[in-house]
């Protein structure tokens, strides 16, 4: 269980990481650290529609350094997929499908805080 500053940041961070559970992303655990997989769970827009392969488009920082496709597995709730985590800061991801449909949170993309 992490532990609370004295200002919130770790309860910030949370609700943060938390913001699109109603677009079907959420990550786990829900503040990943270097050096740890985090597990990526999608069952939004691209899901919802019938996709039958959707890839995590994955990059961080707001240069979105170090972009990596990953092929997410098909779940009976959606599609899911375990990436290391290799930079501190944000862990930045949007999806994509075979026909190069996109959700990416309307042009904002979902932006995930990552521990040292």
């Amino acid at each position: 269980m992490p532990r609370v500053a004295r200002n919130n940041t770790v309860s910030n961070e949370i609700t943060t990481n938390n913001n699109y559970l109603e677009n079907g992303v959420s990550i786990s655990p829900v503040i990943p650290t270097v050096g740890e997989k985090v597990k990526i769970k999608y069952d939004g827009l691209l899901s919802k529609c019938g996709a039958t392969h959707v890839y995590a488009h994955v990059g961080y920082g707001s240069n979105w350094d170090n972009v990596y496709d990953y092929q997410m597995t098909k779940t009976g709730t959606g599609f899911e997929v375990s990436i290391p985590v290799s930079k501190p800061g944000t862990l930045n991801v949007c999806f994509k499908d075979c026909a190069n449909n996109w959700d990416n949170n309307s042009g904002k993309n979902y932006s995930f805080n990552v521990a040292r």
